[in-house]
């Protein structure tokens, strides 16, 4: 009698979805450079910001959280701080009206439109240290000429000799420089307006302003959340503007917190105390992002 020979088992071989494979073709390299140019690094501030390292030596010491505690001694860092609060909400509060009254006029059929969105958007394109010292020139000789020539004195005001003409100056460039970027978030938010719906409103007998409030807003509630967030985050790291237009003159009082943390780190060759002052910023930022999301998410509707 023959005896039964036993087949091996086959082995399976467990292999990836092809979704997920493709996944991570396209996403592996994505991941990978994110990880590399933010992710390690920013563990690398937390583990140095507990150090006192001054980046140039090749040993340092673990000093504990007494960098933390210098940081919440440190009164020029807190100046900078609400320096950069305030500026961020001005900044934030202008370029959002504007860019949506620019957007909420080009959403209408007139001539050349195309043309007018690429003259707002343009000053966007312009590097933030080139219009720093652009606009440094207009403000110092064609304002004050302008302001001689009109006998309005407060163009002809020396802009960068005083805390507040500094702060008015970093506002007005700022705007202008974000307003054209945004227009552009709310100008894909008002085409998606189904007309039918305006259309109905006024049939009803809604007034322009009716409408505006009452369908409009509510509709492109998600360019809103997206610009809001765009704008808060340009503007509380602003950095390359604030050093090529005011250079946190007169005497630090124009002076960013990106500014003072590199100042502290590389000019100062602190960069555990540095580090210190970068992640307490970055909580500051994302605790004010989390609270505006929320805020403007909820109010978001769905057709």
């Amino acid at each position: 009698m023959e005896e039964a020979k036993i087949q091996p088992a086959a082995v399976t071989s467990r292999k990836l979805p092809k979704e997920f494979q493709y996944y991570f073709i396209f996403m592996g390299p994505a991941i990978l450079l994110f990880s590399s140019l933010f992710v390690i690094p920013f563990f690398g501030e937390i583990y140095y910001s507990f150090t006192n390292w001054n980046g140039i030596d090749q040993t340092y010491g673990m000093v504990g959280i007494n960098n933390y505690f210098r940081t919440f001694q440190d009164k020029g860092y807190w100046k900078s701080v609400w320096f950069t609060i305030r500026f961020s909400a001005l900044s934030v509060l202008f370029s959002n009206l504007i860019a949506f009254c620019w957007a909420y006029i080009l959403s209408k059929p007139i001539p050349f439109r195309n043309f007018w969105r690429a003259v707002i958007f343009l000053p966007r394109i312009i590097g933030g240290v080139v219009l720093g010292y652009l606009w440094r020139f207009i403000f110092q000789n064609a304002f004050v000429q302008f302001g001689q020539a009109t006998g309005l004195s407060w163009f002809s005001q020396n802009w960068f000799t005083t805390p507040e003409s500094s702060f008015t100056a970093l506002v007005i460039v700022f705007t202008w420089t974000l307003s054209g970027y945004l227009m552009l978030i709310y100008s894909a938010g008002f085409a998606s307006i189904p007309g039918d719906l305006q259309e109905a409103a006024i049939v009803d007998g809604a007034s322009p302003l009716q409408v505006l409030k009452n369908v409009i807003i509510p509709m492109i509630m998600p360019s809103i959340t997206q610009c809001l967030f765009i704008a808060i985050n340009w503007t509380m790291l602003l950095y390359d503007t604030n050093i090529s237009l005011t250079d946190g003159n007169p005497y630090r009082s124009s002076e960013g917190v990106t500014m003072n943390i590199y100042a502290t780190a590389y000019r100062s060759n602190q960069i555990g105390y540095g580090a210190a002052k970068s992640c307490i910023f970055i909580v500051i930022i994302v605790a004010i992002t989390m609270i505006q999301i929320y805020a403007t998410s909820k109010r978001e509707v769905e057709l």
